[in-house]
């Protein structure tokens, strides 16, 4: 039996949660047809900030509940998140603060480079927990689906943001399994006897008849009193 921990559910469903409300405040923000510093600017920076934080907590989380097998391919993925989260934070800090951005402006190499790792580090991770059986395999195309989405068009990044929610909820709820763990199948041709059935070798004997004759029941006796050491040996 086997559950995800509260940070793995928290963080998978308020990350993509607070995504969506960086894509709305995003829509209201350029209602005017101008996008810049502001209240719904400033609030949609800090809730995507938010964001990019619990999935880089959610990437640490994600490592244990891999396969034992793949912890170090887990390990070097969620490291890769992790630097990706940092681009990104890097670039949403200069946002919120142009003088942070003067002077220390993101290089151009990360600004690319950040989305990318972020995204390939959390579809890897994703990928893992499938081979796990913790997720489904319809988890890591849908999460795939909403970077393509925002890739594509930000103003739709609150429709990425509805993907990115279906690709964690597996992630979201606790996760119990009943599955008979690997490796302990019960071997073919060693079926449980049913309760009124004796094992092949062990019939009954069968019972005398009362009217047996004298002459007949001293043989019959004696072969019982010299098989039955036998019939002890062999159960035991």
């Amino acid at each position: 039996m086997s559950s995800n921990s509260v940070t793995v559910r928290r963080a998978a469903l308020d990350a993509p949660v607070l995504v969506l409300a960086y894509g709305l405040l995003r829509l209201v923000d350029g209602s005017d047809g101008d996008r810049g510093p502001g209240l719904a600017w400033n609030l949609g920076h800090l809730a995507f900030f938010a964001a990019m934080v619990l999935f880089g907590v959610l990437a640490g989380g994600l490592v244990p509940l891999v396969p034992a097998g793949a912890r170090r391919v887990a390990s070097g993925a969620a490291g890769v998140t992790v630097f990706g989260v940092a681009c990104l934070l890097w670039g949403i800090t200069g946002d919120l603060a142009p003088g942070f951005r003067e002077s220390m402006p993101l290089p151009a190499p990360l600004e690319v480079a950040g989305p990318m790792l972020f995204t390939l580090g959390m579809l890897t991770l994703l990928g893992l927990m499938v081979a796990g059986r913790r997720v489904p395999v319809w988890s890591p195309l849908l999460f795939g689906a909403g970077i393509v989405v925002v890739t594509v068009n930000l103003n739709l990044l609150p429709v990425a943001a509805l993907l990115l929610i279906g690709a964690l909820a597996p992630l979201a709820r606790r996760r119990t399994q009943h599955e008979r763990p690997a490796g302990h199948e019960r071997p073919a041709g060693h079926e449980q006897p049913a309760d009124n059935e004796q094992p092949a070798g062990h019939e009954q004997p069968a019972r005398h008849e009362r009217n047996e004759r004298p002459a007949e029941r001293e043989p019959i006796r004696a072969l019982g009193a010299a098989s039955g050491p036998v019939r002890s040996r062999a159960l035991h």
